[in-house]
């Protein structure tokens, strides 16, 4: 078994990498429009914006609690509208969330979970 993070992995998988890479440059282009490389200034500017979208979205629903699951519908609910203002934000900057690198992937994910752990935490109670 090769560990992934060895230099015998990065060598044999180096060519599927370097393809990947080329085939998310290539699929970047949709019909006459480029898709833009996004910088980590850029990404953070989002998820900053994102952050407080988010805490007035949940203000209002915890408010107003019209979900038939109750707590864990409105949850669920912030969860879906989390991924897709997201993506709409992602796309005005003509980008998408398919595009990043799995080091900003991996930014997003941590903190969606943040976002989304400090709202049940604020809200639980």
């Amino acid at each position: 078994m090769i560990s992934s993070n060895s230099l015998e992995c990065d060598y044999q998988f180096s060519y599927l990498k370097n393809k990947n890479k080329i085939h998310n440059i290539f699929s970047s282009f949709k019909i006459g429009i480029i898709m833009a490389v996004l910088t980590e200034k850029t990404l953070e500017e989002i998820l900053s914006y994102l952050e407080k979208s988010m805490d007035n979205l949940a203000k209002e629903a915890f408010k107003n609690l019209e979900f038939d699951e109750g707590f864990q519908g409105v949850e669920n609910f912030l969860q879906n509208q989390f991924d897709i203002r997201l993506e709409n934000l992602l796309l005005a900057k003509s980008s998408s969330i398919h595009h990043l690198e799995s080091g900003m992937k991996n930014k997003v994910i941590q903190r969606k979970q943040r976002i989304l752990e400090q709202i049940s935490k604020k809200y639980k109670n």
